[in-house]
C-alpha cells in the first residue's frame, strides 16, 4: 500500500492511538485532525496555555506556514531541518530542527526537550517567547511589505537601466566612474602615465 493512501494513513493513525493508550499518554498528547484554517490559531493558543509543543513531522516543508503559526501562538516548535523551517527556526533558541526522516530521532529530540524542561522550569517559556519574537520581528506583514517595496525599487532600477533612456544614462555614469576612479588604477597596472 502506498504511504500516501487513505488506508495506510488509517493504519498509522490506529498504531499511533494504540501507542498513546499503551503508554498512558491519553490527556497528555493530542493528534490533531485536519481542521478549518480559521480554527488553528485558537487550537494553538489552547495548546500553548497548557504548555504544549508543536511538532511538524513532514520530511520536507517548502516554507513553513504551520511553523510560523505555532510559533506566534507561543508553542515551542519542532520542525524539519530540510526546507523553509531551517530559515525560520534558530535551533535551541526559538524552536528545534529535527531530522524527520527517522522517527527515533524525533522521539529522542522531544524526550530531551521534556527532560530539560524538568531541570529548567523557565525553558519552555524562553523558547515560547523567542518564537513569538522571531515571528513578529521577521515575518510580520509590516516586515514583508517593507522587503517587497525594497525589491520593487531594485526591480524598478533595473527596468529603468534596461530602457533606452536608462541605458544612455548608465553608459554616461559608467564612463564617469571609469575616468575618475578606475582609469588611473588601470594605467598603473598597465604601466602608463596619465
Amino acid at each position: 500500500t502506498p504511504l500516501y493512501s487513505s488506508a495506510a494513513s488509517d493504519v498509522y493513525k490506529r498504531q499511533a492511538h494504540e501507542l498513546i493508550r499503551q503508554h498512558e499518554l491519553d490527556g497528555s498528547l493530542r493528534w490533531l485532525p485536519g481542521m478549518p484554517k480559521s480554527d488553528t490559531g485558537e487550537v494553538y493558543r489552547i495548546m500553548a496555555d497548557r504548555r504544549g509543543i508543536f511538532v511538524q513531522p513532514a520530511l520536507f516543508e517548502a516554507f513553513g506556514l504551520t511553523i510560523l503559526e505555532a510559533m506566534v501562538s507561543g508553542l515551542p516548535t519542532f520542525g524539519p531541518k530540510f526546507g523553509g523551517p531551517s530559515e525560520i527556526i534558530d535551533h535551541g533558541h526559538n524552536g528545534f530542527l529535527l531530522n524527520t526522516g527517522d522517527p527515533s530521532l524525533i522521539a529522542a529530540s522531544l524526550e530531551h526537550f521534556f527532560q530539560e524542561c524538568e531541570k529548567d522550569s523557565e525553558l519552555w517559556q524562553r523558547i515560547s517567547a523567542a518564537g513569538i519574537r522571531r515571528v513578529h520581528e521577521d515575518f510580520s506583514w509590516t516586515t514583508y511589505s517593507e522587503r517587497l517595496l525594497k525589491l520593487a525599487k531594485i526591480y524598478g532600477f533595473w527596468r529603468f537601466a534596461e530602457s533606452v533612456e536608462g541605458k544612455s544614462k548608465m553608459d554616461r555614469y559608467s564612463e564617469f566612474i571609469y575616468h575618475f576612479l578606475l582609469r588611473g588604477k588601470r594605467n598603473q597596472v598597465d604601466g602608463k602615465a596619465d
